[in-house]
């Protein structure tokens, strides 16, 4: 069964960090492209990163440029999502999801059901 799971979400004060993981069960993500992408209260879905199955290729939202960071452990069919500084504006929903290439849009085969981030003093 194809499953897309994210987990590593929670609460943390401006200026810390999390971890974020993307774990897929049912396929192997080395062919596939992981979007990550966040929904905060009251605001429609972004794109925030994406990493390709090219080695090398990642891609950022301008605004979390040089605080996120996207790679993958293939051993572990997981790609991770690092978010440096947190910022209030950080909060939200995140999700990842699973295709043959990065894209802007929502054009993703596989989504996982999400997972918390919260950024509050």
């Amino acid at each position: 069964q194809v499953q897309l799971v994210e987990s590593g979400g929670g609460l943390v004060q401006p200026g810390g960090s999390l971890r974020l993981s993307c774990t897929a069960s049912g396929f192997s993500l080395v062919d596939y492209a992981i979007g990550w992408f966040r929904q905060a209260p009251g605001k429609e879905r972004e794109g925030v990163s994406c990493i390709s199955s090219i080695p090398g290729k990642t891609f950022y939202k301008d605004s979390v440029k040089g605080r996120f960071t996207v790679s993958r452990d293939n051993a572990k069919n997981t790609v991770y999502l690092e978010i440096n500084n947190l910022k209030p504006d950080d909060t939200g929903v995140y999700y990842c999801a699973a295709d043959l290439v990065c894209s802007k849009g929502f054009e993703y085969t596989y989504w996982g059901q999400g997972t918390q981030v919260t950024v509050s003093s």
